[in-house]
């Protein structure tokens, strides 16, 4: 039995994750919360690293209890807030 990639994307649960996003992005870049735009470059407006965003995909499966397929993550779906979300909410592994 191995783990498959749930490929479906579920609306509430993009939802929930840009929610998150927007709580845990500052605490991964260590500055006081602020508003983040949904189409905010992660690495341009908001100054995210490379570890920094292993470091939110890691905070992002604690608080919402998934995990994440980033073995095909690309540098596009790094690009911004919502091409993150979007990533994330179709990637998740499904446990079986």
């Amino acid at each position: 039995m191995s783990d498959q990639v749930v490929q479906t994307t579920d609306a509430e649960l993009r939802v929930r994750i840009l929610h998150s996003l927007g709580e845990l992005i500052p605490r991964v870049l260590k500055r006081d919360p602020f508003e983040i735009p949904e189409n905010a470059c992660l690495f341009d407006d908001l100054g995210l690293t490379s570890a920094g965003t292993i470091e939110l995909i890691l905070e992002i499966e604690e608080a919402l209890d998934i995990q994440v397929d980033v073995e095909q993550i690309t540098e596009d779906d790094l690009r911004s807030v919502t091409n993150l979300a979007d990533y994330v909410a179709s990637h998740i592994i499904a446990e079986d």
